[in-house]
């Protein structure tokens, strides 16, 4: 537009590292408790991030190896078998829609286990079914259906989530850390700015 300042360039990069770290540049004004922050945040900033790869691969490892082992335990206590339904399952009101096709419905059910004893449970059926028809369920060792056990990618998944979570930890801790030094830094300060006002404030005093 004619008439129109541009705006001003922005500052050129190697201006960024002097306004990060102010503080460590020796200066008239810059306190000792200036430098002691900079310092702490240095070395918090070095120590999150030799912490952080640790973290991930020590939690990582050593979720993986635990939700493995839980998989390996539940491949073994549990069985895919099939159960007969012992009542009709509930109608979606709208059957043959989207929806209707992903609802699943709790219906009483019959089955065996591999001891040969039966048992009665509800498990999860499409809409609709009538009573009698079979669906697969897993069930445990105590005759209760359960969730099938851990797949691989759940054992992935699990870990890599315990993992993020180490990391998350790492970061929240030296944001704690920081957060509390920068309170017991800006009290000592404030106590030093009170005592040198106490001891100044005289000499700006006039009597009438």
């Amino acid at each position: 537009m004619p008439g129109r300042t541009p705006p001003p360039p922005p500052p050129p990069p190697r201006e960024l590292p002097r306004v990060m770290f102010w503080r460590l540049r020796r200066n008239p004004l810059r306190r000792s408790s200036d430098l002691a922050r900079a310092w702490i945040g240095l070395g918090l900033t070095l120590a999150v991030l030799a912490a952080t790869p640790v973290a991930l691969f020590l939690v990582g490892d050593a979720a993986h190896r635990h939700y493995a082992r839980t998989a390996q335990h539940q491949a073994a206590t549990r069985h895919h078998t099939t159960a007969v339904l012992v009542e009709d399952a509930r109608s979606h009101p709208e059957p043959g829609s989207a929806e209707a096709r992903q609802t699943l419905y709790p219906t009483k059910v019959r089955f065996t286990d591999p001891h040969g004893r039966t048992h009665t449970a509800r498990a999860d059926a499409q809409p609709a079914l009538p009573k009698g028809t079979t669906i697969r369920v897993w069930a445990g060792t105590d005759g209760e259906l359960t969730d099938p056990p851990l797949s691989p990618d759940q054992v992935r998944s699990r870990a890599m989530g315990s993992a993020l979570i180490a990391v998350l930890g790492v970061h929240v801790a030296a944001a704690a850390v920081y957060g509390t030094a920068h309170r017991v830094i800006r009290h000592h300060n404030l106590v030093a700015w009170e005592t040198a006002w106490a001891a100044t404030a005289p000499r700006w005093t006039t009597s009438p």
